[in-house]
């Protein structure tokens, strides 16, 4: 049997697969041919692939995207990638090999990202500013296109808006504060007490201790409430809405109860999931570029170490983002 550990040979590459949904050892280090890109799309070389909450829990068999894959196992997971071009299909012409690139890719059904090697859709790509290193870029899509597409999209945030954002320091929750205060928002942010000096480095203008401070007695009369907790605290958060303020709850297993809640109350609040978006991912890369917007790395991790990194994501305590280093 081969040593996972192993470096591939040239023409195999390494990456993770579970046969079945389960526990963190379902994840097995595998040993595959490196793909080729068919029509439309490239073949990366993967230096990062970010882990995403979603990641533990179609693992584990729960949401929409295990219903998409259930019959398809064996399935390697990964939405994020970030690495660079090595080749392309013939009718591919906005890439060449050597462009280094970033993207929200093979979703839901696809994935793919936790591997050295990962086929794409040409345009599922961004190209990654100079300044960012790829393998912290791996962590970046679909954490950051949840926050702007939450933000932008469904709750429309503007200049001079003043939002409450739940779990602030967290993968999708460093990036909307940070997409916030750059659209010249007032932003409150909920974290741990530990996380109140990173929240403040960021900009944010309040930290709310949630351990210890209920928002409904702080804040009232806010816009937005980006909720990425879901469950009671989504529910406790409509109360600090004004008449015409509007709640997004990222989570979708609470989702239903909480925007029928706030149909009892005659307030507004949006679920909402996550699509891949090039042109957004430009835009968020003119940020990181221009300095206005970073990202942080709370951990990476080999790809052996992928269920240590599972172990970690399911604690749901990560400050920042997590990230397998696929080089």
């Amino acid at each position: 049997m081969a040593n996972p550990n192993e470096q591939s040979t040239d023409t195999t590459m390494r990456h993770i697969s579970y046969d079945r949904f389960g526990d963190r050892d379902v994840l097995k280090v595998t040993h595959s041919d490196i793909p080729q890109p068919e029509a439309g799309q490239v073949l990366i070389r993967v230096h990062g692939a970010g882990l995403n909450p979603i990641d533990w829990k179609t693992r584990k068999g729960l949401g929409f995207a295990a219903r998409q894959i259930e019959n398809s196992l064996p399935w390697t997971p990964g939405y994020d990638v970030a690495g660079e071009v090595v080749a392309v299909a013939e009718d591919v012409t906005t890439l060449t090999p050597g462009d280094r690139v970033m993207g929200m890719i093979g979703f839901p059904a696809g994935g793919g990202g936790y591997a050295e090697y990962a086929v794409a859709g040409a345009d599922e790509l961004a190209i990654v500013p100079e300044e960012l290193d790829l393998m912290v870029a791996g962590a970046l899509p679909l954490a950051a296109l949840t926050a702007w597409q939450a933000l932008f999209e469904v709750a429309k945030l503007e200049s001079g808006q003043k939002i409450l954002i739940h779990a602030g320091a967290g993968g999708v929750g460093h990036f909307a504060v940070q997409f916030a205060l750059e659209r010249g928002a007032h932003v409150v942010a909920t974290a741990s007490a530990s996380n109140r000096d990173f929240l403040a480095e960021l900009g944010v203008h309040e930290v709310i201790d949630y351990r210890t401070t209920d928002v409904a007695e702080e804040c009232y009369g806010l816009d937005v409430v980006l909720d990425l907790v879901g469950g009671e605290a989504g529910k406790r958060s409509l109360h600090t809405l004004g008449e015409q303020g509007v709640l997004v709850t990222i989570p979708t297993v609470t989702a239903d109860e909480i925007i029928s809640a706030a149909e009892e109350m005659g307030l507004r609040a949006h679920g909402m999931t996550v699509r891949p978006d090039v042109f957004h991912l430009d835009e968020i890369a003119e940020l990181i570029e221009d300095g206005d917007v970073r990202v942080h790395i709370d951990q990476s991790f080999p790809l052996e170490k992928v269920a240590d990194a599972h172990e970690l994501l399911e604690g749901g305590h990560v400050r920042g983002k997590l990230v397998l280093d696929c080089r």
